[in-house]
């Protein structure tokens, strides 16, 4: 009886979050984004913590990311429909990380195409365990099914989707914030969708190569866009200039951790010494610096 009534409340608690639109801001025309909230995960915000949102052609939408759970992901559906009457098409997943991916299910309907990098399937099916169990840990059953549900359409290196007088270049990353990132440029606003390649207000998180990450944003610093959506942080940014922060960062965490190992500092001093002058600059420093440098310590101490 009890599993009876709690399964009950479970899918009312589920139906009465789902309906709600998310806020979205049009930050160019036809081009809107909801801003995450820049906190840790859990019931007072079910996983709603990326910017997430849609860009709408004269045929079709596409989304950039689906948010952090089941529920948020019902919830951008919403948001869409309050918008257009136009059809999702495409589902574009920037990386595989939880905030971005678990709404996938809201929009896995006849005629939607999951759009992501070459290597997201199999990061993905690496992960789907170990991210769904920490999904329903921290925000509850109301979350399950909590499945990741993997991209049929891959990036390679670059590609453009046409939404209807409307087209979006894709382009695939090597390894850096990630080993799957992928950035999308809506050609007609000029608008730069950058996910996660760009932290704004939020730690960065390291789950790749930092200096792959540098290499990345040596290279982003050269692009000619008129505005910017980061991963986490204001819905859009000036350019180039908001790389600066981030990159200060990484390139403080790499030069700190390089003086570390020729001090043969080990890894759990420099993890309590290196970057802690950028603490007061960061939001979520806590749950994510000590990560970032492992990460990175693991990674430089075997250069040449």
């Amino acid at each position: 009886m009890k599993s009876f009534v709690a399964t009950v409340l479970c899918a009312v608690s589920f139906a009465i979050h789902a309906s709600e639109p998310l806020s979205v801001s049009e930050i160019a025309p036809g081009v809107y984004v909801h801003t995450g909230k820049v906190e840790e995960r859990g019931p007072s915000n079910m996983g709603d913590q990326a910017n997430i949102g849609f860009i709408v052609g004269t045929r079709c939408v596409a989304v950039i990311d689906s948010g952090g759970s089941n529920i948020i992901g019902h919830r951008l559906r919403a948001a869409i429909k309050a918008t257009t009457a136009l059809p999702v098409c495409y589902v574009i997943n920037t990386h595989v990380h939880p905030d971005h991916v678990f709404g996938n299910i809201a929009f896995q309907t006849e005629g939607v195409t999951f759009v992501g990098h070459e290597r997201l399937p199999k990061a993905m099916a690496l992960r789907a365990q170990n991210f769904g169990r920490s999904l329903v840990r921290d925000l509850g059953e109301s979350v399950a099914p909590s499945v990741m549900i993997p991209p049929t359409l891959l990036v390679k290196d670059e590609m453009t989707l046409d939404l209807g007088e409307r087209e979006l270049r894709l382009r695939a990353y090597p390894v850096g914030h990630s080993d799957a990132d992928v950035s999308v440029l809506d050609v007609k606003t000029q608008t730069l969708w950058l996910s996660d390649l760009l932290f704004l207000d939020h730690t960065p998180a390291i789950d790749g190569s930092v200096l792959g990450w540098l290499a990345v944003t040596d290279e982003l610093k050269t692009l000619q866009v008129a505005r910017v959506v980061p991963g986490h942080g204001p819905p859009s940014v000036p350019w180039p200039a908001s790389l600066a922060p981030q990159e200060r960062y990484l390139r403080l965490i790499v030069d700190e951790i390089r003086t570390a190992l020729k001090k043969r500092r080990t890894i759990e001093q420099a993890v309590e010494e290196v970057g802690y002058s950028e603490q007061d600059k960061w939001r979520e420093f806590d749950n994510f610096h000590r990560r970032n440098v492992t990460t990175s310590y693991v990674e430089l101490e075997w250069e040449d």
